[in-house]
């Protein structure tokens, strides 16, 4: 089904892999074309609560984009190189159910904006992030320079843009960047013990979570208003009234997603 992605699912929990060992899991065209069929999946098919994004091998996650696909590329061609590429990237950010990077050691330009892309990271201790673009005579192009800020500050992105330099996986969970540092054979044991909570809420909940928490960084929604919206679609819901029925009874709710 898929060129540079390997794909199973476990307890409702699809794991998908960039599978591009030889190149340290680099993004091209293939990667960008198989995402997007993986992300259609992870939307339509109702056995998949939530999803985890994570790289082949002990070494890299996502070691960046891959050079030799752009190095003659014009202005015009870079330009739709970025679009389509932010695209997908939104594509992720924006799904209604969550997605976890498990960053499992490079995360570098493409690679590191991907990460960002999903919902929270998790890092193994080998896992290093960075944005070496501008070592190119570039800037990311897939939404890094705008995530990078959302996600750590200005002035910490700032640096990070312009030096092209890279930081450890304890300076990332320092920074803000990642949500936990775990050992790389526990790495993805973490991401589904926390997807595993996460699957038993109510699904409309979740996604009405992923929806208010976009639009802070969203200058056409106003989120307050979004979140009143958002707030009385929940009463408007079963598990709503399966949620507070539960809490009353002193039982743990049985979610159905209606």
């Amino acid at each position: 089904m898929y060129q540079t992605l390997l794909t199973s699912i476990e307890n409702n929990v699809l794991t998908i892999t960039i599978n591009r060992p030889d190149k340290l899991n680099a993004l091209n065209k293939d990667v960008f074309n198989d995402l997007d069929k993986a992300l259609n999946d992870i939307e339509k098919n109702p056995e998949i609560r939530s999803a985890i994004i994570t790289g082949t091998g002990a070494k890299a996650f996502v070691a960046g984009a891959d050079i030799s696909e752009f190095s003659n590329y014009s202005k015009e061609q870079a330009m739709e190189m970025a679009k389509r590429g932010q695209d997908i990237f939104f594509k992720i950010e924006r799904c209604n159910k969550p997605i976890i990077a498990a960053v499992n050691g490079f995360a570098l330009g493409g690679g590191c904006e991907l990460s960002m892309a999903c919902h929270f990271r998790i890092a193994s201790e080998n896992a290093k992030f960075g944005q070496p673009e501008v070592n190119l005579g570039l800037i990311p192009g897939y939404g890094g320079t705008q995530r990078l800020v959302q996600l750590i500050g200005k002035g910490r992105a700032l640096e990070l843009l312009m030096s092209g330099n890279m930081i450890d996986a304890n300076t990332a969970l320092q920074y803000g960047l990642v949500n936990y540092v775990v050992k790389q054979e526990e790495l993805l044991t973490k991401a589904r013990s926390i997807l595993e909570t996460i699957n038993g809420k109510a699904p409309q909940a979740v996604a009405a979570c992923i929806k208010t928490a976009n639009a802070v960084y969203d200058e056409t929604k106003n989120g307050f208003d979004l979140e009143i919206k958002e707030f009385g679609n929940c009463f408007a819901t079963e598990d709503m009234k399966e949620g507070v029925s539960a809490f009353l009874e002193k039982r743990k709710a049985s979610f159905k997603g209606m």
